[in-house]
């Protein structure tokens, strides 16, 4: 039986490969795969953002070898970065809890 932490790696590989290849590169997110991902399985995220640009500054930001498409390793980051958010914020509201 996997562990939470195995588990989890295998779902982020699911979850990216649900994804990409529908078109063109099946390694790779374009735009409009990034788009779904993003209102699919990160809706509250996408939700609670105001900026209608949202998805091409992500895909700007995550795409570092400029390719106009988003690999596997480009997309952990993202993973990363927002998951450090959320602990950020999570530590942020035990701190207030404590107080």
């Amino acid at each position: 039986m996997p562990s939470d932490l195995e588990g989890a790696m295998d779902a982020l590989i699911h979850v990216f490969h649900r994804y990409s290849g529908k078109e063109g590169d099946k390694y790779k997110l374009n735009k409009g795969e990034l788009k779904q991902l993003l209102n699919c399985e990160l809706s509250d995220f996408l939700a609670s953002q105001k900026d209608p640009r949202l998805v091409d500054k992500i895909m700007r930001d995550l795409d570092s070898n400029q390719d106009n498409e988003v690999d596997f390793n480009e997309f952990v980051v993202l993973v990363a970065a927002l998951t450090v958010a959320c602990n950020d914020f999570f530590e942020e509201q035990l701190k207030h809890k404590g107080k």
